[in-house]
């Protein structure tokens, strides 16, 4: 009788593990080919950036990085030129080495490109040429990465402050909230969703009760319906109330599951305050304008937390 594989690991386990190893949120990740001044050849890891550093895997399901490159004191981004195609090529300048970086294709070099300028630059770049979704998330990114630096420069004196400081405020530092989420009524969340249809379809709001939390969406073109999924906080985990629950880790997390399991049919709804990005958003506002300005609470967003689940709710009007 041969023997059994043994079972592997589970995605979210994977994820849950690395993040407490790492003790940084997931801006970006994929498969990059990395040569190192020390190497003569690049080798093939599945990357994360996590804050300012780069955390190489030897697979994309292993919960332990085998290297790691701070990226925090970038000094330039240089392109190479490739006889390859359909790849990209470019050195992280560092003032110890020089890191080269093979992409599987242009796209995602453009991507990685993007992301890691803003982790360093801390500004989102205008010269790498993403849609106008891919710039949203560099935005987002871009201001969780600000939010965690301020963090960080608080910890060591955090204990002091906690005594002074009405527990709330300090909460509220340490849990920024998803980029989507807006301290409004049912009400005004529905006409926020129905005058901007092109700045998203969901937005994560306080729940009635003001312990827990709600998403409402808008679904459809021709004949949209709004709808709200109660978001029950258990614990340190929150509960999408669907016809087979389902739990997760955060806020973060389930503004993702919804977003992933419609394929991205379901967007956050942002209200971008970057004048650095009027030109990508120009024609994405105009209707915006003419409407009421909401400002959002402080929050940010990681881009895209892996977060997958086998679990899929039913009463979504688009065909998964």
């Amino acid at each position: 009788m041969m023997d059994k594989k043994p079972p592997k690991p589970a995605p979210r386990r994977i994820f849950q593990e690395r993040l407490k190893i790492t003790a940084l949120p997931l801006y970006f990740e994929g498969f990059l080919l990395v040569k190192r001044s020390e190497c003569q050849e690049y080798k093939h890891y599945w990357t994360e950036l996590r804050g300012t550093t780069l955390f190489f895997y030897s697979d994309k399901k292993s919960p332990t990085y085998v290297d790691k490159l701070d990226i925090i004191d970038l000094t330039c981004l240089t392109d190479q030129n490739s006889t390859e195609k359909n790849c990209a090529k470019f050195t992280l300048v560092l003032p110890k080495e020089e890191v080269q970086l093979k992409t599987e294709n242009a796209e995602s070099g453009e991507e990685w490109r993007g992301f890691i300028l803003t982790v360093t630059e801390l500004s989102v770049p205008l010269h790498v040429s993403l849609l106008p979704g891919q710039v949203i998330r560099l935005q987002e990114v871009l201001e969780r990465e600000k939010r965690r630096r301020i963090e960080t420069e608080r910890i060591p004196s955090s204990a002091i402050e906690k005594e002074q400081e009405p527990t709330e405020d300090y909460v509220d530092v340490l849990n920024p909230m998803p980029v989507c989420f807006y301290a409004v009524s049912r009400k005004e969340a529905i006409e926020m969703l129905e005058k901007n249809p092109s700045l998203g379809n969901m937005i994560l709001r306080p729940g009635s009760d003001s312990k827990n939390y709600s998403i409402t969406i808008r679904q459809g073109i021709d004949m949209p319906r709004i709808k709200h999924y109660k978001v029950m906080s258990v614990g340190k985990n929150y509960t999408i109330e669907l016809e087979k629950p389902v739990t997760l880790p955060n806020l973060f997390s389930v503004v993702d599951y919804f977003m992933k399991e419609t394929r991205g049919n379901l967007r956050p709804f942002i209200y971008s305050t970057d004048e650095r990005l009027g030109m990508f958003f120009t024609s994405l506002l105009c209707q915006g304008k003419q409407n009421k300005t909401i400002t959002p609470c402080p929050h940010s967003h990681p881009p895209y937390m892996i977060c997958n689940t086998s679990q899929r709710p039913k009463d979504f009007l688009y065909d998964l």
